[in-house]
């Protein structure tokens, strides 16, 4: 679509040298993006002179998280007019070529349609895997369920270089008119799983696609240790995920409760599972427990650090 309208909104928080990366990266696609908008959720470091520099205008609010931030983001592109929007944190970057591809790609029957997120350090791999999906557009459950971790190996899955699954918000490209149909990123989440709920709502109005071309280069993450309050949003926001979007619930929270414990461990380390299950951090692990159970969305956080 020639005459699509498309705004690149970047969520930002005290990763300056990271931010002005992804926007140099951003001024430089071969296809001109209408505006650059900044969400900068509070930052603390240079963020404002980088912005500056660069000339890049910018929202500034207090800390309202990734959801906060999408949440604005979108609504500017909602007031201003735009078509779409393409949504990225400002650890990652696209490739100069992203934006064409996924514009010349882009069809009104598509909710979106996303880039996909490759290691900036190891650029045979993916950051995120790929699932296999079942018949209903969902993972393959299973202890040994298969991931497509190999940027070669995604092609074999796609038709027409198109994958119908999304890592979003990372170099997604979102219809506004989607937006007007669903609403908004839902603020209450807060950090984790607004993106996977966006997604799934997303897929309720539109064809939701990953281009296997549209690069997006990001950092390993799989080693970067979690606090204690991303840790609370990671269970209880996975939780209430799993609750409402996949079958066979129990069956899908009881793994994903496990899922989730091994990727702590993975990030943090042994001790920090011990923590959680049974020391100085269990009422952390299981008041999460309790409110991803109960559906308990919202900034709720109130254990010390």
């Amino acid at each position: 679509m020639n005459h699509l309208k498309t705004v690149a909104i970047v969520v930002t928080h005290n990763r300056s040298k990271l931010l002005k990366r992804c926007l140099i990266n951003l001024m430089g696609q071969t296809y001109k993006l209408d505006k650059i908008l900044v969400i900068d959720n509070d930052s603390k470091d240079n963020t404002q002179e980088v912005l500056s520099n660069l000339k890049i205008d910018c929202i500034k609010q207090q800390n309202l998280g990734s959801a906060g931030g999408w949440n604005t983001g979108l609504k500017y592109a909602l007031k201003n007019g735009f078509d779409a929007a393409w949504l990225m944190d400002d650890d990652g970057y696209p490739d100069k070529k992203a934006y064409e591809i996924l514009k010349k790609s882009y069809s009104a029957e598509m909710s979106c349609i996303s880039s996909v997120i490759v290691n900036d350090s190891d650029k045979s791999k993916f950051v995120f895997p790929y699932p296999i999906i079942n018949r209903y557009g969902i993972p393959k459950n299973g202890i040994y369920r298969q991931n497509i971790k190999f940027v070669s190996s995604l092609p074999i899955y796609s038709k027409n270089n198109l994958y119908p699954w999304i890592h979003p918000f990372n170099g997604v490209l979102i219809s506004i008119n989607a937006v007007r149909k669903i609403g908004n990123v839902n603020t209450d989440y807060f950090l984790y799983g607004d993106e996977v709920d966006y997604f799934f709502r997303l897929r309720k109005v539109g064809k939701t696609f990953s281009h296997v071309k549209a690069l997006h280069f990001h950092p390993e993450i799989s080693k970067r240790p979690l606090t204690k309050i991303k840790i609370f949003y990671f269970i209880r926001n996975s939780i209430i995920n799993y609750k409402k979007y996949y079958k066979y619930k129990i069956f899908k929270c009881s793994l994903g409760i496990l899922y989730i414990l091994f990727k702590i461990y993975q990030k943090n380390n042994f001790k920090t599972i011990i923590s959680l299950l049974f020391g100085k951090n269990k009422k952390l692990f299981y008041k999460s427990l309790y409110q991803g159970l109960n559906n308990k969305l919202g900034i709720n956080y109130d254990i010390k650090d």
